[in-house]
């Protein structure tokens, strides 16, 4: 599972087009950059980003949509700059702090994430997102259990959060806590039953714990949802 499911699902929160002080020609190009990235045509968007900001560069919201979609299209340093100049024109820009986190994490900067991801819930202690997304840069840095730890406080906000109990239960895992790990990737296929990976993981543990058959059977679930585990049942089932 990826930051970037995160990212989708959050989109539709921040399609906001209030540009009424602002000039006609930043209108458009704004209105236009906004209906793009609702559709997810990212590279569409950037450019009619550029345009507005031409017309009017006083306006976070447009650096941050910008940097959106610089992040949706894998560009983390460029997403980098645009969410930074959010953030200097307002400060208090939780989500600009959030993303640009995300960005710094798929650049291997786990610091600097965990730094940004910081104050992102500073500012919005609500912010479930933030608090997974940290539990990630945690894990890459092998700290597991402080990971843990976020995850459960994005939990505690959002109980249905997949993600979440998907990631606590990888790190669960790297702890040899296989039964905990089992019980967050059961979490995440009664929320999300079509979730793949969480049968193939699922079902390596419970082979780990001697659970052969029932392990199997994830496995094979997984493989009818899409995964190659051919190799896999092979190896384990046979």
């Amino acid at each position: 599972m990826k930051k970037t499911f995160f990212l989708i699902i959050f989109l539709f929160s921040i399609i906001s087009c209030d540009c009424q002080n602002w000039g006609q020609r930043c209108k458009e190009s704004y209105k236009e950059g906004c209906a793009a990235l609702e559709a997810e045509n990212y590279g569409s968007a950037i450019l009619y980003f550029n345009d507005a900001i031409q017309f009017y560069q006083g306006q976070a919201e447009i650096y941050y949509k910008r940097g959106f979609s610089k992040l949706m299209t894998e560009d983390y340093h460029g997403a980098i700059v645009d969410f930074s100049k959010a953030i200097v024109i307002n400060p208090k820009y939780a989500v600009a702090y959030r993303n640009r986190g995300i960005s710094k994490d798929n650049l291997k900067d786990y610091r600097g994430a965990i730094a940004d991801f910081n104050k992102a819930i500073e500012i919005n202690p609500k912010d479930a997102i933030a608090y997974s997304c940290r539990g990630d840069s945690k894990a890459e840095q092998k700290n597991y259990r402080g990971a843990i730890i976020d995850y459960n406080n994005g939990i505690m906000i959002n109980p249905k959060d997949a993600y979440a109990y998907y990631q606590r239960g990888d790190s669960k895992a790297k702890l040899k806590d296989y039964k905990g790990a089992i019980a967050d990737y059961s979490r995440v296929i009664v929320i999300n039953p079509k979730e793949a990976d969480a049968y193939y993981q699922r079902g390596l543990l419970k082979i780990k714990l001697g659970q052969k058959n029932s392990g199997c059977i994830d496995l094979s679930k997984s493989g009818e949802l899409g995964n190659n585990v051919y190799e896999t049942i092979k190896k384990y089932c046979n």
